[in-house]
Formats: C-alpha cells, structure tokens, sequence
C-alpha cells in the first residue's frame, strides 16, 4: 500500500520551488515538467532534426575565404586551412564508414599558436568555425584550475559548446574549443610558470583533448539536479546525458613571453665536432619571430609544460607580429572589421563616412606605436573619432571624409567641419525666409565661432541673434545678397544703421 503521507511529483515540484524562492529569489527557477507549463507537443514536433555532419571545404577554399580578411600570415592561414580541412573532412569519413577499424592512440590535429597579442589570432579560428558551421567556446587558461582549487572546471568548456550548439550535443562533438594565454599555465618547474596548480589544469585539459565522457549535470547546478531528481521520480530512472570530447578540436594560444631565449640557447649550443653552414646560420638569427618559428617540443617542455600535453598539440603554428604596413594592409582591405566597424558607428546616425589612403596610412603607424596588434588600430579610430560620433548627429552633415588632417588635428577639423555645417544650415533658411543670399568671410567666421565658444552657444545662435534685425532690414533695402564681415560681427546695430543711412542717400 501506498504511503499517503509521499507528495506526488506536483506537489514536491510546487514545494520545492516555494522554498527556492523564499531562499534565493527568482534567481533560481524550478524548470517545469515536460508538456505542464513548459515545450508543448506541437512545438517539439517543429523542431528541427539534428543536423548530420555535411564538410566538404577543401583546404584552397578555406584558404581563399581566410584570405579575404586576414593579411600579413600566409604561412599560419595555410597550415590552419590544411589541418583544419582535413580534420572535418577525416571525421565526415569515419562517421559514414563504419567498417573502418579504429586507431589506437590516434592523435587529432588540435593546434597550438605562437604569436603576440592583437595579430588575429581568436579573429581567425572564429573564421574558421563561422565558415565550417561548428560551435566556437572561447576561454582564457588563467580563469581555470585544478580541481580541488579555487576557479573554474576544464569541462564547464565543453558544457560551453553543447549550450553554444542549442543544446544539440551531436553538433557540440564537432565543436572547436580556442583557450586563450595558455602559456600562463606553464608549471612552477619553469622560472616563467605562475602557479604550481597550473600543472594539473594541463592535465584536466589533457583528458579532455583525448577522449573522455563529460557530464552535462555539475554539482554545482542546482537547477539541473533538482530536474534530475524530479525526472528520476518521475520515471524512475536517472538519465545522464554525457557529451564525448573524441571529435572536439582543441586551439591552444598564447604570447608565449621568454620562450625566445629558450630557444635561442638550444640553437646556440656548442655541438661536439664539424658544424655545418646550416648550424652556424642558426647562431646568428635575431629577429624573435624567425626564432620562434624554430621552436620545438623539447622548447615548450623546458617552458614549463608537460611533455603529454605538448603531445596532444601536434600542429603549431607561429604568428608574426604586425608593422606599419601589416596594420595599414588590414585596413585598405574591404572586409576590415576596424572600417567596416566605423561605418556603421556612424551610419547608425544616418552618417556616411570615407577614409582616405593617408588617413589610413597614419592610423597604422599611430596603432604601431601602441605595440597591441591590430587591437591598435580599434583603440586610435576610437581616440580619433570619438567627438566626431558625438558631435555629428546633432548636424545636417550626412557624410564626411577622413583624411590625414583629421587624423593629426581632430577637434580642428570637427571644428571647422561643425562650423561650415552650421554655417550652411544658416544660409539655406536665410534664403528661404527672406529670398536673400548670404555670405561671410573667413575672419567674419572665425569671430562669429570665437564667440559662441565664449557665449556657450551655437554657431547658429549667435548668428540668428546678430542678424535677426537684418531680416527686414535687408528686404527693406531690396537685397538680393549681402556680405557678412567682421566689422558687422563686432557691431552688428551700428552697421545695420549705416547700411540704411546709405540707402536713403542712394549709396547702398
């Protein structure tokens, strides 16, 4: 016989979420029971199947797509296109060929990126993974740490996907997995290694690279262990939806800071015997990303890292940083989310703006001299532009140029440019009310802006104060234009009674 006094499922969901409530708010919500209060059957029915892997890029074509926003890294676009290609392209394979017999210690392509901050490096794995389809987790290495410690599970990444994925957890096995500064985990052993817990984040990540089974429920979930729970007393039986890491690709990246010097005492050893031209060459490379590109297992492991984990990063790849002409490159070309980015800053004003070749050329070496990469190039636009973006939208102006006076002089030129849109402003509704072309000079201009900066008002303002007794004076008089010059500026009544004295004696 039943226990009457055992709620049924409704009455402990209604209990439970009572006291959630009362304890945290509305930050925690029960999720209600499937089809009670929650996805209906019609709207299950209307989701659409999960998608099957369908790869077909060949290395050329990721390489041209790449290409087209991405400059000054051929050698790094080609290897990534390559071993990227071939990966998605060797799983769509295996997954259609069942008969194929698996490899024992198969080693995937994941990939390990050398290279300074600001030269594209998240920009061009985020290309790749738009292009090809797949979900993208981005994560910084310094955010996580062994377990035991204080920070945040390796394997929260791979939940990352499958929530990036929709929660579809086939699409999130071919997701891409990018961990940023991942030479900020290099172990204690090295003089550049932080922390000596940094050893077991590489081997929490390790397991991951390989292949192991990640639960999609933490225990630190409480909503979804109360979902579970409820699930399970529901059914009676407890579900575990599990996610495997065996098709996930693995981008490791960092500035790799000190790994020069360990490779530079590597090539500059003495060998025992004859040494060749090529051992002598090696000696004399001082250029650091030459060096780099020389790096080897035996490098990164006297770096600081464990000789499995550098094993399970078999392609690497090294980024050069960026001169005046790599940064003004990235500019002139048509995808460059910098111009691009601008553009629409100002569009969303109903602004169109242009750049010319010199301004561009002077924002590289301005980005150059910051020494962040490309991430430059974002920071002087902004520095440059900003009371352009604030002063614009209240003017008439509907495009403008960018050219290398704006660049080296900004509030000069949004001066003048604020100054000739007014004045324009001014002119078209003189004409209008009064049928009357008007005109200044350069030195009336520059009083009349001297002294709304002084007043704290408008170019507008001062010239509607000034000449509003001019109106009728001027049609009065029968004009059909007039000029504006300083001695007006400076004493507008005076002049007025002047031009209308002369009238009377026939001189006007």
């Amino acid at each position: 016989m039943a226990n009457s006094n055992i709620p049924s499922p409704e009455e402990l969901r209604k209990q439970v979420s009572d006291f959630l409530k009362k304890q945290y708010g509305d930050r925690v919500v029960v999720p209600p029971e499937p089809n009670k209060g929650g996805t209906s059957e019609e709207e299950v029915k209307q989701k659409p199947p999960k998608p099957d892997l369908n790869f077909d890029l060949k290395p050329s074509q990721l390489e041209a797509h790449l290409n087209n926003y991405v400059v000054g890294q051929p050698d790094t676009v080609e290897i990534l296109a390559t071993k990227i290609c071939t990966h998605f392209n060797r799983m769509k394979m295996e997954s259609r060929q069942t008969e194929l017999k698996e490899l024992v210690g198969n080693i995937k392509s994941n990939i390990l990126m050398i290279g300074p901050t600001g030269v594209g490096k998240t920009y061009l794995i985020k290309l790749i993974a738009d292009k090809i389809g797949v979900p993208f987790v981005k994560g910084d290495a310094t955010k996580f740490s062994e377990t035991g410690y204080v920070g945040a599970d390796v394997e929260d990444l791979i939940r990352s996907l499958v929530h990036e994925a929709d929660g579809d957890i086939k699409l999130a096995e071919y997701g891409i997995i990018y961990l940023d500064e991942i030479d900020k985990i290099a172990s204690a052993g090295s003089s550049y290694g932080p922390d000596v817990s940094r050893t077991g984040v590489q081997r929490n990540l390790l397991k991951l690279m390989e292949e192991s089974e990640v639960d999609l429920k933490t225990p630190h979930d409480l909503a979804s262990q109360m979902e579970a729970a409820m699930e399970a007393q529901r059914t009676g039986k407890v579900a575990r939806k599990r996610i495997n890491t065996k098709n996930i690709l693995f981008v490791m990246s960092g500035a790799f800071s000190g790994l020069d010097d360990i490779i530079q005492k590597r090539m500059n050893r003495q060998p025992v015997g004859f040494r060749s031209s090529a051992d002598q060459e090696q000696t004399i490379e001082t250029d650091a990303f030459s060096i780099m590109k020389r790096v080897k297992s035996e490098d990164l492991i006297q770096y600081g890292f464990e000789s499995e984990f550098i094993g399970r990063l078999p392609v690497v790849v090294t980024l050069n940083d960026l001169d005046v002409d790599g940064l003004y490159k990235i500019l002139q070309n048509e995808n460059s989310t910098v111009i691009q980015g601008k553009k629409r800053d100002f569009n969303a004003y109903g602004i169109d703006i242009e750049f010319d070749d010199e301004a561009l050329y002077r924002v590289a070496e301005l980005a150059y001299e910051e020494r962040t990469g490309a991430r430059g190039l974002v920071s002087v636009m902004d520095r440059i532009l900003l009371k352009f973006e604030k002063s614009l939208p209240d003017t008439d102006i509907s495009h403008f140029t960018v050219t290398r006076a704006v660049i080296d002089n900004p509030q000069r030129e949004l001066n003048q440019l604020v100054t000739k849109a007014a004045l324009k402003k001014f002119q078209k509704r003189f004409l209008a009310t009064n049928g009357i072309v008007i005109t200044f000079t350069d030195e009336a201009i520059e009083k009349i802006t001297d002294k709304a900066k002084k007043e704290n008002k408008t170019f507008d303002q001062i010239c509607t104060d000034m000449l509003h007794d001019y109106e009728y004076g001027l049609r009065l008089l029968k004009a059909e234009q007039f000029i504006v010059d300083a001695d007006i500026v400076d004493n507008p009544k005076g002049r007025l009674e002047e031009l209308i004295k002369s009238a009377y004696k026939g001189n006007f």
